[in-house]
């Protein structure tokens, strides 16, 4: 065991009672007592004796006074000692779940590095809450935080005799000590179905999953530090993959993080020298056949002039973070490019799902639009079911407040997502886009025709605009036209292209002549 050290009190009182004993001794052997007491009787004319016992008296009180500041005092210091293990422990621990935290996670792993003894094995859980962010929104960050204590809580029951960590955020690490073979798979299915328990607070029930990934100590990595960004990784796969799935980690993992990673390194790189930049593919009125607009679509272009398909560097932007600085940049540009166009052409732009949970960002929009010069009225926000079911209050606010300012809305990918009829109730759409996945297979397929006809007959109900995405066919425009939809694109219609390519008239001579 360690020495424990005497504070400064415990050291005075020694010291105190080191110089009295001496004294004491001194007197009793040379006899001061009497040789005081004849110095006083000789000199009676004096009042030593009352100075003398004034002298003893104060020196008592003295003494109790100083006793009671050494007791102040070991108490101030006890406190101070008691406060530095408290900072200690808010150091490495979680204040709100009072679970270890990264910096406990750090030193375990450095103690791992430094143990001379027989290694322990280890399986390592990463674990993240699915729909976590959903709750702090609609609920408020007072739910949130109930339901980061109850998951801590039923982890730590789950494991009563392993590390369970809080990393920030809503993710968790489980270091779980592994005797004889366990199922581990089946550990992180039940990680799951604990976590998956519904919570129910003041009364308001609250849907959570998770996603799980977990590596083997040393099996995986010689480094625990490493089996843990291991286990992050399969974790990441199986929250790219779906929700409530458990992982285990394997290399090829590993080369698809390393991937992702170098991917994400480029995409900052080409945000800072932008060149990520809007294409435009135009928006064919079909009773009129003329151009009523573009639609920006972002095209990246690396120096070996290679194009990196959207479907693969947004989901990498809306992950890393990068979404909100690469959808100002690209508005900016777009906005820009459209004030050379004719005044009644119009500009559609698509949000990010992620981006809807931002209520900062009807304000940014609105902004870009005043620093260009645009008028709002000219530019259509296409937006998916599916990104307004992910926040449905912040998203009413920041739509509402566009509307409000004159931007058109547009409901795009209608059908494919949930509860469209109740979004078209609810919100304020000035267009509706069926989905290509529709138009490619109408022609053959009498279901989805009369899936588009309903549709077509809904907007002329509403008083919404109607927009057919897809169209590559002659007969499918032909037929679109027939059941009376009123806008269309399509690379039948026209590609993309950069804004200097743009030539609104041929298009347009050249869809007449079809006709």
């Amino acid at each position: 065991m360690p020495r424990v050290q005497p504070t400064r009190p415990q050291v005075e009182i020694l010291v105190w009672l080191a110089v009295f004993l001496l004294l004491f001794c001194l007197s009793w052997f040379f006899h001061w007592h009497e040789g005081l007491d004849a110095f006083i009787e000789k000199h009676h004319d004096y009042p030593l004796d009352h100075a003398l016992l004034a002298l003893n008296i104060s020196g008592f009180l003295g003494l109790i006074y100083s006793a009671l500041r050494i007791r102040d005092l070991s108490r101030e210091v006890r406190r101070r000692l008691q406060a530095e293990k408290n900072v200690d422990w808010i150091a490495c621990h979680d204040t709100l779940t009072e679970l270890p935290n990264r910096r406990f996670l750090e030193s375990v792993c450095a103690q791992s590095m430094s143990d001379q003894r027989a290694q322990e094995t280890y399986a390592v859980f990463s674990i993240d809450l699915d729909g976590f962010k959903k709750i702090n929104d609609l609920l408020g960050h007072d739910h949130g935080d109930a339901v980061l204590k109850a998951v801590a809580q039923r982890l730590s029951s789950l494991f009563p005799r392993e590390h369970v960590f809080r990393l920030g955020g809503d993710e968790f690490v489980v270091l779980a000590r592994r005797t004889g073979n366990p199922d581990l798979a089946a550990l992180g299915n039940r990680i799951v179905s604990v976590i998956g328990k519904p919570f129910t607070f003041n009364g308001v029930a609250v849907d959570l999953g998770a996603s799980v990934g977990f590596a083997l100590y040393p099996e995986n990595g010689d480094d625990l530090s490493q089996v843990i960004r291991h286990s992050d990784c399969a974790m990441y796969v199986a929250k790219k993959q779906g929700r409530d799935l458990v992982k285990p980690f394997v290399p090829s993992m590993q080369e698809e993080l390393a991937k992702r990673i170098r991917v994400e390194a480029d995409l900052r790189a080409a945000i800072r020298k932008a060149e990520i930049v809007p294409y435009y593919q135009p928006l064919v009125d079909l009773k009129t056949n003329k151009i009523i607009g573009f639609e920006a679509l972002a095209r990246w272009k690396t120096a070996s002039g290679e194009f990196i398909p959207p479907n693969e560097f947004i989901p990498v932007a809306e992950e890393a973070g990068l979404i909100v600085e690469l959808t100002d940049q690209l508005l900016r540009r777009a906005c820009t490019d459209a004030l050379s166009w004719p005044s009644e052409l119009v500009l559609s732009f698509n949000l990010s799902p992620i981006q809807l949970s931002d209520r900062l960002l009807g304000l940014r929009i609105l902004k870009i639009l005043g620093d260009v010069g645009l008028p709002a009225h000219r530019v259509e926000l296409e937006v998916t079911e599916s990104a307004i079911i992910q926040d449905a209050v912040t998203a009413r606010i920041v739509l509402d407040d566009l509307v409000n300012a004159g931007v058109r809305i547009a409901l795009d990918d209608f059908g494919t997502g949930y509860s469209s009829l109740s979004q078209l109730s609810n919100y304020r759409f000035d267009k509706i886009k069926i989905d290509r996945s529709f138009v490619a297979s109408f022609e053959t397929n009498d279901k989805q025709d009369k899936v588009i006809k309903a549709i077509i007959a809904l907007g002329a109900g509403l008083g919404v605009t109607i927009t057919a995405e897809g169209i590559e066919e002659e007969s499918q425009l032909q037929r679109l036209q027939d059941l009376g939809c009123d806008i269309g694109q399509g690379y039948l219609l026209g590609r993309p292209a950069p804004a200097e390519m743009l030539a609104a008239d041929h298009v347009s001579a050249r869809l007449s002549q079809r006709r």
